[in-house]
């Protein structure tokens, strides 16, 4: 029987290429879907049916699943980090370039001269008036990037291409992310450090309760004058009430930002973008086919990459019987499922056991295939999420 994706937003038809028809059923209706495949679309916890197994989001944020109702039903959701980053990171560079060199300004008092038919008093106009554009090269500027994942590190190459002094701050930086990392990056051991020596401001991470209003009253009193703040992240990891002081104030020459609002929206020293970050052919192909493979990856074999609430976890396939168990992580659960297999006389051929927080994932390859009864009795254990049998069992 073929597996039923059901999308709840348009999905670039090359990650919908990655789901075979033969194996695949895709559409925007489906009352009992095996997963869920979106972008935008803000979905709610009821909404969820029930035989759904997984979520993929073709973008980075999660912030429309409702993730913590998701994991108590052990339902892994899948996004695509890194998919759309060299999207974000050239509108990173026009955002800078914007914000220096009074581009969207003299566009707009150009507009103000189309009444000038007369070419050569045209030019004059232009040649005595162009001073009040004069900007500033970024080459020699410091740029200070907060978050130096997928999106933040490209940011900073890219700096560093144009000439650029670049000062990094991450304090969770993974291991993965440093290698990614020029060693020209200078590292910052605290933000309002990175703040007091830059010229330009990059922000790049997610909203958590740890982060959102991150950037507040305090933070921006530390800026340099003349610092310019780039947000091609989240709105609200900044805190508007404090932004809009700082600018008053000239602590902050300018906000340059993918989320518009309506306190921002007429001010001269912000420029703002109707999040477009991702929106380039490019990165909605990329964002749609990590989500599709992720997903099918999951639903053919069980294994975890890029979840945003489930451990990663790969195995490579030695059976053609396999076992998912999600349960809460604590101890004794594995074991209690090992038992039952053993009762059974059902022979363990391979399998791999990891967590995340209060989640425990497993894969268990087998010799034989359990009776329907096995498999509820698993189910019954106190503590387990789900079981799923997987692959052709006889």
């Amino acid at each position: 029987m073929a597996r039923q994706i059901l999308t709840l937003n348009q999905i670039s038809i090359k990650g919908l290429e990655r789901l075979p028809r033969d194996s695949y059923e895709v559409a925007s209706e489906f009352s009992h879907p095996d997963a869920i495949l979106l972008r935008s679309h803000k979905l709610k916890a009821e909404d969820i049916a029930d035989s759904v197994l997984a979520i993929g989001r073709a973008g980075a944020g999660v912030n429309n699943i409702p993730v913590a109702a998701c994991t108590q039903r052990g339902i892994p959701v899948f996004n695509s980090p890194g998919a759309n980053a060299n999207a974000v990171k050239e509108l990173v560079a026009t955002g800078m370039l914007l914000g220096s060199r009074g581009v969207v300004e003299g566009i707009e008092y150009v507009r103000t001269l189309a009444h000038e038919q007369d070419e050569v008093a045209l030019n004059k106009t232009l040649e005595a008036n162009k001073k009040m554009f004069k900007g500033s090269e970024l080459s020699g500027k410091t740029l200070g990037v907060v978050g130096l994942g997928a999106i933040g590190s490209l940011v900073a190459e890219m700096a560093l291409t144009l000439g650029m002094d670049v000062i990094g701050y991450d304090p969770a930086l993974s291991v993965e992310a440093a290698w990614r990392l020029s060693s020209q990056v200078r590292k910052a051991d605290t933000l309002s450090a990175l703040f007091a020596r830059c010229d330009f401001i990059s922000l790049h991470l997610p909203v958590l309760d740890s982060t959102r209003g991150l950037i507040n009253a305090e933070l921006l009193s530390a800026v340099r004058p003349g610092t310019c703040l780039l947000n091609f992240a989240r709105q609200e990891i900044v805190d508007e009430a404090a932004l809009v002081e700082a600018l008053e104030h000239g602590h902050l020459r300018s906000y340059i930002a993918d989320f518009p609002s309506p306190a921002l929206i007429k001010r001269d020293d912000v420029i703002l973008m109707p999040h477009i970050g991702a929106s380039t052919e490019e990165a909605e192909d990329n964002c749609a086919i990590m989500a599709a493979d992720q997903l099918r990856d999951f639903l053919e074999n069980g294994n975890i990459r890029n979840s945003v609430n489930f451990p990663t976890l790969q195995l490579e396939r030695v059976s053609g019987c396999r076992l998912s168990v999600t349960n809460e992580n604590v101890p004794r659960i594995l074991g209690s499922v090992l038992s039952i297999l053993a009762d059974e006389n059902i022979n363990v051929i391979d399998m791999l056991n990891k967590s995340r927080d209060q989640v425990a994932y497993n894969l268990i390859d087998i010799e034989s295939r359990p009776a329907d009864a096995v498999l509820d009795q698993m189910r019954a254990l106190n503590g387990v999420t789900n079981v799923r049998l997987i692959g052709n069992c006889v």
